[in-house]
Order: C-alpha cells, then sequence, then structure tokens
C-alpha cells in the first residue's frame, strides 16, 4: 500500500554550517508540555523562518463556530472552491502561532479554522496543565466536529485535521469520533493504537515526531505505525532524531528550524494530495 516510513538520517541534526540546534532544555511535565518562552525578538525571528509568500492573499476573521467558542478563521481572498482544515492548538489555547500557521496553510489555497479548545488563552505551563486537566474531551470533540460543519458549511470540498502536542492528540480523538474526514496530520500527539479503535479510519493518516519525546515514546509511535499497516489505512510517519517534543513550535525553545521546515513541506505535500489532487 502507498506509504513512506522514514527515519531520517544523523545528518540533519548538525544544521548547515556547522551551527548547532537548539538543545532541548529542561525536565518536561507528564501531560503534553510545551518548551519555555524564549524572548520576543526571538519568537518572532523563528516565526518569520515559516513564512512564505504562499499562493493566495488571505483574509482572516473571528467566527463562533460552536456553542461560547470562537474560532480563528483564515482562507483566500479570491473566491473559490477550497479544501478546509480544522487546526488544533497547544495546550495554552489559541496564540499568535496558531494564528500565523492558518494563515500560512490558508495562503497554500485552503480555509482554515483554528478551533479554541479552552475558551481562553495562557502563558505559562502551570497555567496549561490547569487547562487540560479541566478539559471535558466529549465537549472537546463535539466543539471539533461543529468546526468540522462549520467549514463544510462555508463550501470546504474535503476536510482534514491538524494539531500539535495536545492539539495532535486531539486531531487522533477528532479521527476516532464518527466525523467522516478525508485527512489526519497528528503532531506528536498522544496516540492510540488500539486495532478495533483505528479501523473507524478510513482516509490517510500523517505523523510527525522526534525520537527524544520523554511524552510520546518510539515505541507508541512503533505500534501506531503498525496498526495503521495492519489496517491497510494509508499513513506516512516520520520520527526525526535529535528533537523532542514540541520542536516545530517556532516560539519555543525546543525548536528545530531545520526539521520543522522539513516537516512543513511533507505536510503541505500531504494535504495537496489527498485534499486537492484527488
Amino acid at each position: 500500500m502507498p506509504k513512506t516510513t522514514l527515519l531520517i538520517g544523523a545528518a540533519l541534526v548538525i544544521l548547515i554550517g556547522g551551527t548547532l540546534l537548539l538543545q532541548q532544555r529542561g525536565a518536561l511535565s507528564p501531560l503534553f508540555p510545551s518548551s519555555a518562552t524564549p524572548p520576543a525578538e526571538t519568537q518572532m525571528r523563528n516565526a518569520e523562518a515559516l513564512a512564505s509568500p504562499g499562493r493566495y492573499t488571505v483574509t482572516t476573521s473571528t467566527v463562533n463556530y460552536f456553542e461560547n467558542a470562537n474560532g480563528f478563521l483564515a482562507k483566500p481572498a479570491e473566491p473559490g472552491e477550497y479544501p478546509g482544515v480544522v487546526m488544533i492548538h497547544e495546550n495554552r489555547g489559541i496564540n499568535d502561532f496558531v494564528r500565523q500557521m492558518a494563515e500560512q496553510l490558508a495562503k497554500e489555497g485552503y480555509i482554515v479554522l483554528a478551533v479554541d479548545l479552552f475558551g481562553r488563552s495562557v502563558e505559562t505551563q502551570e497555567e496549561a496543565r490547569g487547562l487540560t486537566s479541566e478539559y471535558d474531551q466529549q465537549k472537546g470533540i463535539e466543539n471539533m466536529r461543529a468546526a468540522a460543519q462549520y467549514l463544510r458549511d462555508q463550501g470546504a470540498t474535503k476536510i482534514a485535521s491538524l494539531g500539535w502536542c495536545f492539539g495532535g492528540g486531539q486531531s487522533m480523538q477528532l479521527a476516532l469520533s464518527g466525523e467522516p474526514m478525508d485527512a489526519t496530520v497528528i503532531y506528536y500527539g498522544q496516540l492510540v493504537t488500539d486495532s478495533n479503535q483505528l479501523r473507524k479510519i478510513t482516509w490517510p493518516v500523517l505523523g510527525i515526531f522526534g525520537d527524544q519525546d520523554q511524552v510520546i515514546s518510539v515505541d507508541s509511535v512503533n505500534s501506531f505505525d503498525k496498526a495503521l499497516d495492519d489496517l491497510d489505512i494509508t499513513n506516512e510517519v516520520y520520527i526525526y532524531p535529535g528533537v523532542g517534543h514540541a520542536f516545530a513550535n517556532p516560539s519555543g525553545m525546543n525548536y528545530a528550524p531545520e526539521q520543522t521546515q522539513d516537516a512543513w513541506d511533507k505536510t503541505l505535500t500531504f494535504l495537496n494530495k489527498h485534499l486537492v489532487t484527488q
């Protein structure tokens, strides 16, 4: 079956010109940790590194799509038919990183709705633990399914979900919820490896992980990969060496720019293949 499983060689751990990758710092908390926040000027520089002109001019707005939940909608300004993406935030809620990524993806020709599963955003890891401890999974699934329906109402031709960290796990949960999807993207999110649950998925899955992640182990990723293979679920699972949790978040100290750019390129290729070109 069509599938690409990649373990990128150690050469990627060393950046061109001898610049070393930022190293993972500090002990990670046990529940969907995000790395420490660097100075504002570092966040801006890192965020700019991911930016690209894209193909479309984008409009953005705040929209109410579920009960009291207000999401961030980014879409091409030019009228037309576009696929939709439910974008799911990390454990600190909707922040500038998520808004930037929603805009960036919309520039490639997608209607993107960044959902709000918490009702607010926070700055510290301690506050984030409070949000996740209070999180109602069933209500969250209703929230994400409403987001998918909102995108369909906007004219989205196909629907995918994409999330990082806590949001990666929620992308997994949306896939298992019974919501009909066309693709699922998981960045180092909590995985389900039980075949009886995974057989609910009948569309392609993309997984992005790091081999130094202290929350999502390589063993669990391999079990997930094998289960998808055994069920003949089309998938691409990538494990990047030398990087840990939240390595693709440009506002964190664990940010690995080379791997992040490669993972984003793979994400765009995956979404284009399964949402646009078929």
